[in-house]
């Protein structure tokens, strides 16, 4: 699902299913942690070999970068890697997590659009604000 520009005011049917968020000063955005993709044996990982290093990819373009995986493995060792920008929404098995950027900006009403940090897990979600 590709990320559709909306005016700043409204809001998205479904903001749990988008990837970015820029509808304040707070600067939104999904990610995804590739150490785990091996660590889960994702099926959807691949890999191959160039200029003497093998690099790993996701076949459904959740991210778009591929990763040496020496480098990984290093990085993972001396504290993780971290995470990547996700591009498209993430699959099910898919670790992931929201990056917030300019946390100063945020006024005191909170976030404009709370349903964002919702990782979608293919269930209808229900939220109670009252109860009478």
């Amino acid at each position: 699902m590709a990320y559709v520009e909306q005016p700043p005011g409204t809001l998205p049917l479904r903001p749990q299913d988008e990837v970015e968020c820029r509808r304040c000063e707070v600067h939104c955005d999904k990610v995804v942690y590739p150490a785990a993709c091996i660590a889960k044996a994702c099926p959807f990982l691949y890999a191959y070999e160039a200029h003497g290093h093998r690099y790993i990819g996701c076949m459904q373009k959740v991210y778009a970068v591929e990763i040496d995986l020496d480098l990984l493995e290093a990085a993972e060792r001396g504290g993780g890697f971290g995470a990547v920008r996700a591009i498209r929404r993430p699959l099910p098995m898919c670790d992931t997590g929201v990056e917030s950027t300019y946390a100063g900006r945020t006024n005191e009403l909170g976030c404009v659009n709370p349903e964002f940090f919702e990782l979608p897990d293919g269930q209808p979600n229900f939220r109670i604000f009252a109860r009478i």
